[in-house]
């Protein structure tokens, strides 16, 4: 979530940057050149005052254009501008440099048109800093009411772009500025915001995954957060007593049936005595009856698993994974099945020793049922990146692909298995068992035929 909110917000921001920042962008360009205008004016207006004295008929003004063109030469050397009294037939009054010549077209054509009407130039188009252009200001020359000649002032804009381009610098760091702020407000914002968000994912996956009493703190992030994350725990508090009055009863009503169940086998025995020794019926009886007492232990077993802490070790898998296989390999034998030991030589991981040997001998002894005579059961340890396994292939009959989504359910048997000794309850012992360690158990088939069984446990610490 913070992956698509964050760049939102930091999108949000830059456009609201940009969108103050072009504004001024304009406006200081525009007020650079209206500076400019400004000055440019002030110095047509001398100049018109100048020229305003200058007559055909007078003696001495002959002696006052001299001076007229003194002072335009003076001022196109200082400041580099094309300075110009023009009269009304474009005839040059006087004018620097020598060379310049009032254009046909263009800006300067425009501006002296309307300078010719009485108007000064006050608004000639914006010169951006990319654009190499010039600016062009025309004054009035007006005798007896009269627009006699025109002032003509045609200036580069190199220093006046320069300085807006050295504003606009400043102003797109100050934007830079206000957006690395920007983006580190946001930071801290969806952090204080998700906080609360990412404490309540990693406390769902933690109930999940079998750790009930994972719990969040509502101390952090908004009010509606924190009143989530109180409803969340009231809501595990709740699931966690639910779970517990269902293990507290099965494991009283599994211990509780034992008495009894013990009392009718023996009185079962009694009875058998006075019966014939091969009678069908009571043999029918106490293989039922053990049965019964089996699906009890692992009830209990089975309350005991969910109810138990894990005791995390750092082990060596195969040193076990081998014991395991000796204890059964006598049981093997006698079935005619061939039970070996492969893989790596060395595998640590974090597991709990007598849940991973649980685990270990549910998933062999299983698959020394179903494996018939003169075939193989081969246990591999290895050791990849993140978990260790430990795999046991069978060549029995397999299962369907119907079954594998059963297997390990509570209760569950094939009922083409039905006929071997067993509750349906080891593997959903062994599961529970290995959850409670960050571990796991899955199936697959065996090509051509068989069941291969994954034990899984976690090479690094879980929740280090």
């Amino acid at each position: 979530m913070r992956s698509r909110l964050l760049p939102l917000l930091i999108v949000l921001m830059a456009a609201v940057l940009l969108t103050l920042g072009f504004p001024l962008a304009i406006s200081v360009a525009a007020a650079e050149q209206q500076r400019l205008v400004i000055d440019r004016i002030d110095d047509t207006a001398r100049f018109a005052a100048l020229a305003q004295s200058i007559t055909d008929t007078s003696p001495d003004s002959e002696e006052r254009r001299r001076t007229l063109q003194t002072d335009l030469e003076l001022y196109a050397s200082v400041y580099d501008i094309r300075a110009g009294v023009f009269f009304r037939d474009d005839r040059a009054l006087a004018k620097a440099p020598g060379f310049w010549t009032l254009p046909a077209e263009g800006e300067g054509r425009t501006a002296f048109n309307e300078a010719l009407l009485g108007r000064r130039s006050h608004d000639p188009p914006q010169v951006w800093p990319w654009r190499d252009g010039r600016v062009v200001v025309a004054s009035p020359v007006v005798r007896d009411g009269d627009v006699v000649a025109v002032v003509v002032l045609d200036s580069p804009t190199g220093e006046m772009r320069s300085r807006t381009l050295r504003t606009w610098l400043f102003i797109g760091l100050g934007e830079a500025l206000a957006l690395l702020v920007a983006v580190g407000a946001a930071v801290r914002l969806t952090g204080w915001v998700l906080l609360p968000v990412r404490t309540l994912d990693a406390a769902t996956h933690d109930i999940a995954g079998g750790r009930m009493r994972s719990r969040v703190a509502a101390s952090a992030g908004p009010p509606e957060l924190r009143r989530l994350a109180r409803s969340f725990n009231e809501m595990a508090d709740n699931v966690e007593d639910v779970l517990e009055q269902q293990r507290a009863f099965v494991a009283d009503a599994s211990h509780q049936l034992r008495n009894p169940l013990a009392a009718l086998l023996l009185r079962i025995e009694l009875l058998a005595l006075e019966l014939p020794e091969d009678s069908e019926e009571i043999a029918a009886v106490r293989t039922e009856g053990k049965r019964l007492a089996r699906v009890l232990d692992d009830l209990l077993d089975l309350a005991l698993a969910e109810h138990a802490e894990a005791d995390l070790q750092l082990i060596d898998i195969v040193p076990l994974a081998a014991e395991r296989v000796a204890s059964w390999r006598p049981m093997a034998e006698r079935e005619g099945v061939h039970l070996t030991l492969d893989g790596a030589p060395a595998a640590t991981a974090w597991a709990d020793p007598v849940a991973l040997s649980s685990a270990l001998d549910a998933v062999i002894d299983n698959a020394l049922k179903f494996t018939p005579a003169g075939e193989d059961v081969v246990v591999t340890v290895a050791a990849g990146a993140l978990v260790t396994t430990v795999v046991v292939a069978d060549r029995g009959p397999g299962l369907t692909e119907a079954e594998l989504e059963r297997v390990g359910d509570r209760f569950w048997r094939s009922t083409r298995h039905q006929n071997v000794s067993g509750s349906g309850l080891g593997l959903s012992i062994s599961r529970v068992l290995l959850a409670a360690g960050g571990g796991s158990i899955a199936y697959e088939h065996h090509a051509p035929h068989g069941l291969r069984v994954t034990v899984s446990v976690p090479r690094d610490l879980p929740g280090g």
